[in-house]
């Protein structure tokens, strides 16, 4: 009865193994902690757009000041073309220089800065942009 059974215990090895070994591990290994789930995303992108509007928001501010203005037509730089030239920026450029923005000022308010070395801050922040867009 034994012999019986040998050549089905054999198959049935055979079948159990070269299933194991045809299944790849990574399949096995995905867990839902690995997964990004479509609400995570959804809130990932909706996070990122704040975030570029915000800094677009805060450059288009700055340069739209009076004093902005006087300054960017000083150093023969068109104010619009700075302004459109913001919305051609990356996500991370905007946000490094929305940052430098901030930061100036709030060192002027502070009274760190003089009123002529932020006017500079910003011809040097437009001749930026006007560059990295030119370079895309």
């Amino acid at each position: 009865m034994q012999s019986e059974f040998r050549p089905f215990v054999r198959a049935l090895t055979s079948a159990v193994l070269v299933a194991a070994f045809a299944v790849p591990p990574t399949l096995v290994a995905q867990t839902s902690d690995h997964l990004v789930t479509p609400s995570d995303l959804q809130r990932a992108t909706e996070n990122a757009s704040q975030a570029r509007q915000k800094n677009q928001e805060t450059l288009k501010k700055f340069f739209s000041s009076p004093e902005a203005q006087k300054a960017l037509e000083s150093a023969h730089m068109n104010p619009q073309e700075v302004n459109k030239a913001v919305a051609g920026l990356s996500n991370q450029e905007m946000a490094q220089l929305a940052q430098r923005v901030n930061k100036a000022q709030a060192d002027f308010a502070a009274g760190q800065i003089s009123n002529h070395n932020l006017l500079l801050i910003l011809v040097f922040i437009a001749a930026l942009i006007l560059i990295i867009v030119a370079v895309h």
